[in-house]
């Protein structure tokens, strides 16, 4: 069995979301999970303990597992995480140039079908398919007082 196979059924069977992985020529595996309302230490310490018990019966040869939240600037995914953080900021790589660039910074103005539109900074609409995004991140945006 894959490792990202053993994680998308463990991860969420333990009640937390699986946002991404990482796994190093050195044979770390970082595993970086969520949950609507926030992690805790010990939840990355359940989570640890379980996937290295799964790893050991799974055989899975690694030097090193780590277990962490995405952070404030989490990266963007699956479609899905466009729809939960619609109205946040984001900033967006593509593969291919649009208009000359392919870095896009603004809020998430809507989500239709694959199709995912953000408001950029001068007030302008960009819109971009899903698949035509090779990275996306929330950007951290201080609260206002």
């Amino acid at each position: 069995m894959k490792i990202h196979d053993i994680l998308e059924t463990t991860v969420p069977g333990l009640g937390y979301e699986l946002v991404d992985v990482e796994i190093t020529p050195a044979k770390i595996i970082r595993v970086f999970i969520d949950k609507a309302d926030g992690l805790s230490v010990e939840d990355c310490a359940e989570v640890s303990n379980h996937l290295g018990k799964v790893f050991l019966a799974e055989e899975v040869d690694y030097n090193r597992l780590e277990i962490s939240s995405p952070g404030l600037e989490r990266p963007l995914k699956k479609l899905g995480d466009y729809q939960r953080f619609n109205g946040r900021l984001v900033r967006i790589k593509t593969f291919e140039l649009f208009d000359g660039q392919k870095v896009f910074l603004g809020h998430i103005n809507s989500v239709d079908g694959e199709k995912i539109t953000i408001q950029l900074e001068n007030g302008n609409l960009f819109s971009v398919e899903f698949p035509d995004i090779s990275r996306a991140r929330l950007v951290y945006e201080p609260k206002k007082k």
